[in-house]
C-alpha cells in the first residue's frame, strides 16, 4: 500500500504514469488522489439551485470535449479518475453531477438517490453544462458524452437534449422513443452485456429499431458479461471485456471528435 504522501506526489505527476486506468480505479487511494487534481465548477439552475461539475484540461487546447455522467453511486472518485484519463488523452474533460453531491456506498443507498433524480432538473443540468463547456476557451466546439449504468442512459438523454457530436452508452437505459432519438446529431456507440437482466436484449433491440426508424447512426457491441462489467470496483468486473470496451470507446471518440 502506498503511503498517502506518496500517492499525492504521484498525482502531481498527472497521474501515475504507466499505471493502467483499471488499477487506479480499483485502488481508492489512487482514485482519490487522481480526483483531487480536478477543478470544481458551479452553475445555477433557473430554480436558483447550484449544480457542480469537475473539470480537467489537456496539455494542449483548444481540444474536443468529453462530458462524463456518473453511475448510480454518484460522482465519486472513480468517475473523476476517468475524467483525468480523458484529459491525458487530449480532451477537455468534464464530469457532471446529477445527484447534488451525494455519493452512495451501498446498493440500497444508490437506488434511493437514483430514484430521487428529477428528469426535468437533470435535463436542465446536463444541457447547461454542455452549453457552458462548448463555450469554454479550451473547447474546440466538438463534444462527446459518455456514461455508465444510470449515467449511460443520461449520456444519451443529454445528447438528445443538447445535440453533440458523439455519444457512448455503457449498459445504460435506452428506452427513448424514435421521436426523441431524431434529435440526436452525432453517432452513438453502445456497450451492452449478455447477462444483464436490467438493460437487456429486448430493450436494446427496441432501441436499435428506434435508431433505424429515426435515421440515426449507431453501433452496438455485446459482451459475455454482467451489468457493470467495466467497473473495476464491482464484483462483476470483467477485465478483458472492459479493456475491449475502453479501446472501442477511445477509438470512437478519436474518430468523431478530432
Amino acid at each position: 500500500m502506498l503511503a498517502r504522501r506518496q500517492v499525492i506526489q504521484g498525482a502531481a505527476a498527472v497521474p501515475f504514469a504507466g499505471l493502467p486506468l483499471a488499477a487506479i480505479l480499483a485502488n481508492p487511494e489512487l482514485a482519490r488522489a487522481t480526483a483531487a487534481g480536478l477543478e470544481e465548477q458551479t452553475l445555477t439552475l433557473k430554480s436558483g439551485k447550484k449544480v457542480r461539475a469537475f473539470l480537467d484540461l489537456p496539455a494542449k487546447w483548444p481540444a474536443p470535449v468529453i462530458v462524463l455522467v456518473h453511475e448510480w453511486w454518484g460522482l465519486n472518485d472513480q468517475i473523476k479518475a476517468v475524467t483525468a484519463e480523458f484529459a491525458k488523452l487530449g480532451y477537455v474533460a468534464l464530469a457532471i453531477d446529477l445527484m447534488s453531491g451525494n455519493v452512495a456506498t451501498t446498493r440500497d443507498a444508490a437506488r434511493r438517490q437514483m430514484q430521487k433524480v428529477g428528469k426535468h432538473e437533470a435535463l436542465e443540468t446536463a444541457s447547461l453544462w454542455i452549453d457552458w463547456i462548448r463555450r469554454h476557451k479550451a473547447s474546440s466546439g466538438k463534444i462527446g458524452t459518455v456514461g455508465w449504468c444510470f449515467g449511460g442512459g443520461w449520456s444519451l438523454n443529454a445528447s438528445i437534449a443538447e445535440p453533440v457530436d458523439a455519444t457512448v452508452v455503457y449498459y445504460g437505459r435506452v428506452n427513448q422513443p424514435a421521436a426523441e432519438l431524431k434529435r440526436l446529431k452525432g453517432r452513438v456507440l453502445g456497450h451492452f452485456a449478455t447477462q444483464d437482466q436490467w438493460i437487456n436484449a429486448r430493450m436494446v433491440k427496441d432501441f436499435e429499431a428506434g435508431m433505424k426508424l429515426a435515421g440515426k447512426s449507431y453501433a452496438s457491441h455485446w459482451y459475455d458479461a454482467k451489468h457493470a462489467f467495466a467497473n473495476p470496483t464491482s464484483a462483476r468486473f470483467d477485465e478483458p471485456d472492459a479493456k475491449l470496451a475502453w479501446k472501442r470507446t477511445t477509438e470512437f471518440f478519436k474518430k468523431h471528435l478530432f
